[in-house]
């Protein structure tokens, strides 16, 4: 999924790096699996800085990339990854998630969060509650981050992917593939990198 999202950006003319943040090219078999591996990098996030600033490393050496104009997208675990990094300040222009998480274990600070942050929520989906929602935008509002928030009408969590259904139904999670969503998102997203790459 992850190669098949840097694809469809090389096709819209940017570079693009497919991250393996759980390393050493682990795949989660089941949901209980994918949680174990997103704890252990989340429990050590220097490992998770070290190995994102690694990826960063390697993507400015290639030689189609403008250095000046870097963003990060991820997906369910890989956008709470993304929003993480430009809350600890990585030199982005932007950051955007999808279906991710918002909790912080290091909540933004004022004056050190370089990226603009697009969130793509599915309005449905329940592993986000409000409460997560209201305390993120506050987050993001008291350390003054150029952000943008937006909730798709009734789209589940994994919105984006066309196997949710499949694995919603396999694992009895409320997981749903939205198209319309998925193609909203994709759209919002490519604005967001027109704007902040304009810069």
């Amino acid at each position: 999924y992850a190669r098949k999202r840097a694809r469809m950006l090389a096709e819209l003319g940017y570079t693009a790096l497919a991250v393996d943040m759980f390393g050493d090219g682990k795949q989660a078999a089941h949901p209980d699996e994918a949680g174990k591996f997103a704890g252990a990098v989340m429990q050590n996030i220097e490992g998770a800085k070290a190995r994102f600033t690694a990826a960063l490393e390697v993507l400015k050496k290639h030689k189609t990339t403008d250095t000046t104009r870097i963003a990060a997208i991820g997906y369910c675990f890989g956008g709470g990854v993304v929003l993480h990094m430009a809350r600890f300040g990585f030199d982005l222009k932007g950051v955007v998630s999808f279906h991710g998480s918002l909790g912080a274990q290091t909540p933004a600070q004022a004056g050190k969060v370089k990226a603009a942050v697009l969130v793509c929520n599915g309005a449905a989906d329940p592993f986000v509650t409000a409460e997560q929602i209201t305390a993120f935008k506050k987050e993001m509002t008291d350390a003054k981050v150029d952000f943008q928030f937006i909730d798709y009408p009734d789209a589940k969590h994994s919105f984006t992917n066309p196997d949710a259904d499949t694995f919603g139904k396999k694992f009895d999670m409320p997981l749903a593939y939205n198209a319309a969503a998925d193609k909203k998102s994709w759209a919002d997203t490519q604005q967001f990198f027109k704007k902040i790459f304009a810069k």
